[in-house]
């Protein structure tokens, strides 16, 4: 898989600028090098930070031993003499499991010209024989001990580092020792077999295919633009498809030699086990590992290019308005010290102040843009990028670069205020009080992930506890005056580089781009205006509610509440999270209540929180609940709707005055809403130029037989929407509906009850109207012999196909279910081996089982995947093949084995997580069945026999009974 995360960064406005309106997320929260700033002129120059440099660390040699940085004490780091780092910690959350990573400082920045692509693929050899492991061997070998391809095993390749993860459902010996053989196969020892090779190539061009998407392409492009000249955006992960088909398995494995080396790797073990233990087998395993040949040269990324405002568009059909401004400068490539750290936190502090008022412009009546944001950051040890950037409504990009430049002028002239610095101080130390008040119950696949982020970038890692009192020294007594001297130099380089990126081109081009940003700069900008000030209205919702009956459910360790008022509340306290608490609220009957035969609105349904309250505004509750840790979702169930939140411990009561206010006195702002459309509005531009978005959008009406409860509107619907549409499906069921709250996490049962006394319980008795009449009835497609084709404007070399049929809901026989589900499983077992690893026609084949709690008789099987056009009918015939094998004999032994165990193996994992009981116990007061599927689904699981596999297929899986969808691109159905 590549790692195309940064890539997402530098382009996200070409992507979606919502994903930039909050912090970059470093290793150690508001402590690292990657934000962005704003700067005001009347102040002392911050001075330049000097010290260690990523460079000057030697092979073998960890951050922290030039660092004045301590790291975590809870891990063990240690360097085998052959140059191969480690990283060690004990951590049983949740129990029995373990997360291993094997890190190589190595991708796609170091290949040579003839070699694009080829780190990507090497990484995908990894899994395709070795010294000890013959080819199609490894994933079978970690199925049968309970990982899951693509879930529990997996890796990718970015430009600088290639990474391998395993997460261990035990920490057995066997299990542990199995594990580290294989990544030390990995690592030293794998094959590179010329068949193996050209059985890949086509699993490679598929994944390429794959994520060649219009937004993809914008990203490169504007890499390329802020790169100029530059190496990264001359190797892309993916590579060139000329060097995927043809490259020789010896020039895969010159660059294996060069670069899989013991001074370019680390290990990261975390889990429940015994340390001294484990770091015996890592030494007894990879202590002989030794390179072959001479080390690979690490790349020289070139220079920064030197230019002034310059402008680029770029037209991309299917690709959203964007627009960025971007300063270059090259980077300070400098080692994590407490220096940087503590100018780095001050940035963050006064980017976030400077992403808080680009929200609000986006907010406004009427909004420059649709979402805006600014970032700063190190690329690849290439450059260092200050950008805004906003998604415009279409046509309006001189409106949203107008914007922009106010907001990057009003930044340089008046800086930040004391209170706009104040209350980012508030809000990012509680989330960094509630990391702390976390820190024993860290999950184990975080903890390893957060470690292995900190190695390419000369960080050091340290833990929540650290990180609280280090960002508390940096802001005490701090000024505005200190925050806007340090962000001084956001905007010192070259640029600013304007990049407007469209589905069609605007008249004038590039020269008028460039026209209308020196046209901005004869425009005065105002002061920011301070706030007015405003307090929560909704601490008090009436009497505080009385509890009528309760009872325990005590094997799950839940206890069942309903309230004088008919409120529904479900108790389940844990310590899977120090100080979490999810929340649910079910209301009404979701889309029960919804006519069949009429377009849902609810694709607008996140204009629902962003309206805000009907007494204040979703920006001013952000303010007024400075400090607090909450959340709110609006969702739609297919028998309620739901209001999601998290919280800690500390701010249920403040969480549950939230939601229950959603309830009662939503916003309904048309602002939101406008937005909400507007982005919509070119929305079928973009699903329609790729095969994912084509399905994204048809396949929820074909399952359902036209029902628009699941139809995706037209670009007519959307045109004629409006506010009243959205309140009338789901004011009614939230006002007015029967209400159930599931609470889970870190809490008591008597603290749950009270705080739900004081909102929910606290509500007038309601009616609790019945869904519509017929609403329980949902249809399902009719077998056919004729495919059903739908076109996309992308590339022709792209289709898909979706097969599917017809199984039962749950709970017509709970433990036929089951055999469907390990059906499902045995059937991904079968797509991978047959087309993935030996036709090589598809990258990530998926077979899925799905069955309904809510409608009778509807559940399915069914087979997913993307695959060249002239490949279809062959894929067809064999997914057909596989399903009549399935019929006429039984799976053998191992095969149910390795379909069982990893599934098995996830529902236990996921088990000791909060959000697994928030489902689970959702709807139990109505329908205790839920509660029994959840006490079975293990040993209903465990059961299933090969001759209950073969009889689910016979029962189900008749070519007559199939029902099949393909995506084709325009020219090549027309052509048919």
């Amino acid at each position: 898989m590549i790692s195309a995360s940064r890539l997402a960064i530098v382009a996200a406005a070409g992507l979606s600028v919502a994903a930039c309106s909050q912090l970059p997320k470093p290793s150690i929260p508001l402590l690292k090098k990657d934000a962005g700033q704003a700067s005001a002129p009347k102040t002392p120059d911050a001075p330049a930070l000097a010290g260690p440099k990523v460079t000057d660390l030697k092979p073998g040699q960890w951050a922290q031993e030039l660092s004045d940085v301590a790291p975590d004490p809870a891990w063990r780091f240690g360097v085998l003499p052959n140059g191969m780092r480690y990283a060690l910690r004990k951590n049983a959350t949740p129990p029995g499991q373990a997360a291993l990573r094997l890190w190589i400082d190595a991708g796609s920045m170091m290949e040579a010209d003839d070699q694009q692509g080829l780190a990507h693929f090497l990484e995908h050899m990894a899994f395709n024989g070795s010294k000890n492991v013959p080819e199609g061997e490894m994933i079978k070998i970690l199925e049968r001990h309970g990982l899951a391809f693509g879930a529990d095993t997996n890796a990718s390749t970015s430009f600088d580092e290639t990474i391998y993860q395993l997460d261990l459902p035990k920490t057995d010996d066997d299990t542990v020792d199995t594990s580290l053989m294989l990544l030390r196969e990995a690592a030293g020892e794998l094959t590179i077999a010329p068949e193996a090779v050209d059985r890949e190539r086509g699993v490679v061009l598929s994944e390429e295919r794959t994520r060649d998407t219009p937004g993809y392409r914008v990203a490169i492009k504007t890499l390329s633009a802020q790169m100029e000249g530059q190496l990264p955006p001359k190797r892309i992960p993916i590579g060139k498809t000329e060097v995927l088909k043809t490259a020789p398995a010896q020039r895969i494995r010159d660059f294996y030699e060069a670069y899989y080396r013991p001074e370019r790797t680390v290990l990261v073990a975390v889990g429940d086990f015994d340390v001294d233990a484990m770091e015996a087998k890592i030494k007894g395993k990879f202590g002989d590992w030794v390179g072959k040949g001479p080390n690979g040269k690490d790349p020289d990324v070139g220079p920064v290019a030197k230019r002034g405002p310059t402008a680029k568009m770029f037209v991309e059909a299917g690709a959203p308005w964007s627009i960025q401004m971007t300063w270059t400068r090259k980077p300070e490539g400098l080692l994590e010290t407490k220096a940087v750290d503590e100018r780095d936190t001050l940035e963050n502090l006064g980017f976030a102040v400077l992403n808080r008022r680009l929200q609000a412009v986006g907010r406004s009546a009427e909004p420059p843009f649709i979402a805006g944001g600014a970032f700063k950051g190190d690329q690849f040890g290439a450059v260092r990028v200050t950008t805004f950037g906003a998604t415009a409504q279409p046509g309006r990009w001189r409106e949203a670069l107008t914007a922009l430049d106010a907001e990057q002028r009003r930044a340089i002239q008046y800086g930040v205020r004391q209170d706009e610095l104040d209350r980012e101080i508030a809000s990012l130390r509680a989330g960094l009080v509630a990391a702390a008040a976390g820190e024993a119950t860290q999950r184990t696949p975080s903890l390893a992930n957060q470690l292995v982020g900190t190695l390419g970038d000369g960080e050091v890692v340290t833990s929540p506890s650290q990180n609280l009192a280090a960002f508390d020294l940096f802001v005490k007594g701090l000024t505005a005056e200190r925050v806007n001297a340090v962000l001084k130099s956001a905007f010192v380089g070259s640029g600013p580089l304007l990049v407007l990126a469209a589905p069609t081109a605007v008249e004038g081009g590039e020269p008028a781009i460039l026209k209308a940003y020196e046209e901005l700069k004869a425009q005065p900008v105002a002061p920011p205006i301070a706030p007015g000030v405003t307090v929560w209205p909704y601490s008090s919702f009436g009497p505080t509610g009385k509890v009528a009956e309760q009872k325990e459910v005590s094997d799950l360790d839940a206890v069942l509440v309903r309230f004088d008022n008919g409120v529904r509340l479900t108790v389940k306290p844990t310590k899977f999270r120090d100080d979490q608490v999810i929340v649910k609220v079910r209301a009404g009957h979701g889309l029960l209540d919804m006519p069949s035969d009429k377009q849902s609105p609810l694709w607008s349904g996140s204009a629902f929180i962003e309206g805000g309250l009907k007494q204040i505004t979703a920006q001013d509750m952000e303010r007024v609940l400075t400090g607090k840790i909450w959340n709110a979702q609006l969702g739609v169930e297919d028998d309620a709707f739901t209001l999601n939140g998290r919280t800690r411990p500390e701010d249920l009561s403040t969480e549950l005055q939230v939601l229950a206010a959603f309830a009662t006195e939503p916003g309904w702002r048309p602002e939101a809403f406008n937005r909400i459309k507007t982005s919509y509005g070119t929305l079928h531009d973009q699903l329609q130029s790729t095969t994912g978005g084509v399905l994204g959008r048809d396949l929820g009406g074909l399952m359902h037989g036209g029902d628009q409860r699941w139809t995706f509107p037209s670009r007519e619907q959307i045109a004629s929407a409006s506010l009243d549409d959205l309140k009338a499906a789901v004011a009614n069921p939230l006002a007015k509906g029967d209400l159930e709250v599931v609470i889970v996490g870190d809490t008591t049962v008597d603290k749950a009850i009270a705080a739900v006394a004081d909102t929910f319980g606290a509500l007038p008795a309601r009616p609790g109207d019945p869904p519509l009449p017929g609403a329980e009835k949902a249809p399902f497609p009719a077998p056919s012999k004729e495919p059903v084709i739908r076109t996309h404007k992308g590339r022709p070399d792209q289709a898909a196909l979706f097969m599917t049929w017809r199984t039962d809901d749950l709970f017509s026989n709970l433990q036929r279910s089951r055999d469907v589900s390990v059906l499902g499983q045995v059937m991904q077992l079968r797509l991978t081996d047959e087309l993935r690893e030996k036709q090589g026609a598809t990258y990530s084949p998926n077979a899925t089982a799905t069955a309904s709690v809510v409608f009778d008789d509807w559940g399915y099987l069914a087979v997913s995947l993307e695959v060249p056009p002239e490949k279809l009918d062959g894929v067809v015939a064999s997914i057909r093949k596989i399903a009549a094998d399935l019929r006429d004999k039984p799976v053998s032994a191992d095969e149910l084995d390795r379909a069982k165990k990893p599934r098995i193996d996830a529902i236990e994992k996921a088990r000791v997580t909060n959000e697994y009981w928030v489902g689970a116990l959702s709807g139990a007061h109505t329908d205790p069945r839920l509660l029994d599927a959840t006490r079975s689904v293990i040993a209903g699981l465990s059961r299933v026999t090969p001759a209950d596999v073969q009889k689910a297929a016979q029962t189900y899986l008749a070519d007559e009974k199939s029902w099949l969808l393909l995506v084709k691109p325009e020219a090549a159905a027309a052509a048919k």
